[in-house]
């Protein structure tokens, strides 16, 4: 057999997102890396506004891509075993409640994005003292469908299931890393049940200046603190893995869990934000503009959230972060892929803008569950707008494109009047930032120069550096000295000042004729007339007809 390569220490992280799950493997020493596996996740949308996943589809995704990697680098000839510790990366607020002694989901993951809880959401509000917004001081977050305690109040309300789990005291909750970490240090047999900071902050449970569950908040929501997962912080041994039953990745049996991070806050470290007042823009099935407030927590006047970044180490200090957070962005892709058929891959995005170099005064407001910052206006809904004859299906890619560089300028303005100190570039990575257009436009709509890595998966890599710097692996160094130097592609803004602020202020038009289309909140009843749908269904219906080269047909509200 050819001699394995050695590489020193490896570090692999899992990265559970909203659209794929990966598990990526680097390099401690040099943070390259060295292998990877994906799996796209499905989405359900049961019904009007609501967003679920399979929880046992989720952890299957995860062994799959962990077995995978492993055998890509055999191929390689690199030696899995020394694989030194393992990393969790996940989508936030997305709710699972399990069952303890079966490991089987009482119901489906409510997604993060799921708007069932808008009613329970408008009925808790009446219940906050005006003079006293508790829930925002000690969350740092607006009461708002995006959060799990609200998802989680819906479950205990509606699934019998969940209920007589809780009473038999068989019930556990957690945030996609704690099914994750639970699961794959044992499940049944002696799984960890426990969560970090940084996920645990966006629960609406837990108060982010002592760092505990907090019970008046339990209580305001009726949430029973027994089902909820130990707090940790992001950098520490959780549990060894204990998955002998997938045979290639049994090589990883034992293998310590010692790195957490909600993927935004992952995203942050893996830039390498660790100083007050760096920021980074993450582009996945949302979007996610972040910046490092220190060990200061920063209250926004301008709609953005207050959120613990990172604390990488039982005895280290706790950062903050301010965030804007924007819910459609690589989603707005896949639903021109799978609800209009306008494209077959993601890919192809990028090839139609390019034909027409413009959205010819089309603008798309994405809104499909709601408007997150700065608006948090869960009234609003989807729009396309500005249509024509001469209006084609290229045109639409390019509105789609410019609309997630759009949501992001709203997000970094906002950031700018809170901070004080506008950024003089801005920092990205996720997936959606290999399509070069997008790069260049969002370059030109926020008329600063957009800095990416060479390497995009930042996300699993803060991950991979959380789970190797813990105490008791110590593979990876996080001092200055030692932090790997990245190389980064820039794109410059090429069109005149001008001209960007008329199309930003166009954009602005198209966000408000996009507000108030719900005026009746009852999407928990699940009733399929809810007409919610119907604004961007004659939307779209008008913007079919018109590319078929029908004729121009008034009088549609």
């Amino acid at each position: 057999a050819a001699k394995k390569a050695v590489l020193g220490p490896l570090v692999g992280a899992v990265d559970q997102g909203t659209s794929s799950t990966r598990f990526l493997v680097f390099n401690s020493k040099t943070a390259e890396l060295l292998s990877h596996h994906q799996v796209e996740i499905k989405q359900e949308f049961p019904r009007e506004g609501w967003v679920e996943q399979d929880p046992k589809e989720i952890l299957q995704s995860v062994y799959e891509c962990i077995e995978k990697t492993c055998e890509k680098l055999g191929q390689l000839n690199i030696d899995i075993s020394n694989i030194k510790a393992i990393g969790v990366s996940n989508q936030r607020e997305t709710t699972v409640v399990w069952d303890k002694l079966t490991g089987e989901p009482l119901y489906n993951a409510v997604v993060w994005l799921d708007l069932r809880t808008q009613s329970t959401v408008e009925n808790l509000y009446k219940r906050i003292p005006g003079n006293n917004n508790f829930v925002k001081s000690k969350t740092g977050l607006p009461l708002s469908t995006y959060f799990s305690a609200v998802k989680l109040r819906w479950l205990l309300d509606n699934v019998r299931k969940v209920q007589k789990a809780v009473e038999e005291n068989r019930a556990l909750f957690g945030t996609i890393d704690s099914w994750l970490i639970w699961s794959l240090t044992g499940g049944v047999n002696g799984g960890v049940h426990c969560t970090d900071v940084t996920n645990a902050s966006r629960t609406m449970l837990f108060n982010i200046h002592s760092l505990e569950w907090d019970k008046e908040l339990c209580e305001f929501f009726g949430i029973p603190m027994e089902i909820l997962p130990n707090v940790r912080s992001s950098s520490e041994i959780y549990g060894l893995m204990k998955i002998s039953h997938s045979l290639k990745a049994g090589a990883l049996e034992g293998v310590p869990i010692s790195g957490c991070l909600g993927d935004q806050s992952a995203a942050l470290v893996g830039q390498m934000c660790f100083q007050d007042g760096q920021a980074k823009n993450t582009y996945g099935t949302g979007c996610f503009l972040l910046c490092n407030t220190g060990h200061k927590c920063v209250f926004s006047e301008h709609g953005l959230l207050t959120t613990v970044a990172y604390k990488l180490g039982r005895d280290k200090p706790v950062y903050y972060a301010l965030e804007g957070s924007v819910a459609i962005a690589g989603a707005v892709i896949r639903w021109l892929r799978d609800n209009l058929g306008i494209i077959k891959s993601s890919e192809e995005i990028e090839k139609l803008a390019k034909e027409v170099g413009t959205s010819y005064g089309c603008y798309f407001v994405p809104a499909f569950s709601g408007l997150y910052a700065p608006y948090w206006e869960p009234s609003a809904r989807g729009i396309i707008c500005g249509l024509t004859q001469f209006t084609n299906k290229c045109h639409i890619a390019f509105a789609a494109l410019e609309a997630v560089c759009f949501q992001t300028r709203e997000i970094l303005d906002a950031m700018n009047r809170d901070c004080g100190i506008p950024l003089s570039h801005l920092q990205v990575d996720g997936g959606m930032t290999s399509n070069k257009i997008l790069m260049q436009l969002q370059a030109d709509i926020l008329y600063i120069p957009v800095v990416k890595p060479s390497m995009p998966e930042t996300t699993a890599l803060g991950a991979a550096m959380a789970a190797g710097a813990a105490e008791g692996v110590g593979v990876w160094s996080l001092e200055p000295e030692d932090l790997s130097a990245v190389t980064m592609e820039r794109f410059e803004p090429q069109i005149n000042a001008e001209e960007s602020e008329i199309r930003y202020s166009t954009w602005k038009k198209a966000v408000m004729k996009s507000m108030g289309w719900v005026t009746t909140q009852s999407p928990e009843s699940g009733d399929p007339s809810i007409f919610c749908s119907l604004p961007l269904g004659i939307f779209i219906v008008s913007s079919m007809v018109m590319l078929i080269g029908a004729r121009y047909i008034s009088g549609i509200p």
